[in-house]
């Protein structure tokens, strides 16, 4: 997705336009942000930075599945930018003319394996052949109808052949933050989520993860786009600049996503 020229046409709207809004006591305060699950640990260190740049402004942001905000999004809920794990949603958002032109790339995002500490099965030695261990009951998935990640996962395992094998095992979230409660809780003993999420406490510290070749999932692009007739259509301009920033791209790097070009 090409999303650079729409980059740039951002950050100058927010940097002509932001310092006036703060001054004015009538105009919104607040944007109201659609977020990807995957993207919540890099998006509440991205948002801190961006109100602390702006003072008085406020984020409001919702986590979830991209599918279900989409269909949110089409029946008229109020978000003002929508950060979604993948391009189709947002384009979608587009061709149903209910975005402010058009929808920009922020990062891809990186697949892999959780599992829990003590957990014996070897991915290094193994590969994705590990999961047909029978000491593997369930496997945790974000929905794959909801979900880029979980699409991703479901892509991975027919690659690597054993999809056939383990399809009954697979427990399916409604989005990867619920992939992730379900393996983290013992329910499932592997899971499959996205890195940011397994970098980062609580998973980072109660497992260990096996980075998924990227050669054997569909790349996944992750794209936005500020909404049409949004309440604080300036400051979604203004926020959509920073993430696809300098401090933004720097943020989202931290926590394991690859960066398109800058």
């Amino acid at each position: 997705m090409r999303g650079s020229s729409l980059v740039l046409a951002l950050a100058a709207a927010s940097g002509a336009a932001l310092p006036a809004l703060a001054r004015s006591g009538d105009a919104p305060r607040a944007v109201s942000v659609a977020v990807a699950a995957n993207l919540k640990p890099a998006f509440e260190e991205i948002a801190a930075e961006w109100k602390a740049k702006n003072h008085g402004v406020e984020v409001r942001a919702t986590y979830g599945s991209s599918g279900n905000f989409f269909s949110q999004i089409a029946n008229g809920a109020p978000f003002d930018l929508f950060l979604a794990a993948d391009a189709e949603f947002p384009a979608r958002v587009v061709e149903k003319g209910l975005a402010e032109g058009k929808a920009f790339t922020y990062a891809y995002g990186k697949l892999v394996v959780w599992v829990p500490k003590g957990s014996p099965l070897d991915f290094d030695r193994r590969g994705l052949a590990a999961v047909t261990d029978p000491t593997v009951k369930r496997i945790a998935i974000a929905s794959p109808q909801l979900a880029p990640y979980g699409r991703a996962a479901q892509a991975a395992l027919q690659a690597a052949g054993v999809y056939d094998a383990v399809k009954d095992r697979i427990v399916l979230g409604q989005t990867v933050s619920q992939a992730a409660q379900f393996v983290e809780s013992g329910n499932a003993q592997i899971g499959f989520l996205p890195q940011s999420l397994a970098s980062v406490p609580p998973l980072s510290d109660e497992g260990r993860s096996w980075l998924v070749p990227p050669s054997i999932y569909p790349r996944i692009e992750q794209a936005g786009v500020v909404l049409k007739g949004a309440k604080s259509a300036t400051l979604a301009r203004a926020l959509a600049a920073f993430i696809t920033g300098a401090a933004g791209r720097a943020a989202l790097e931290k926590h394991g996503y690859a960066l398109p070009p800058g």
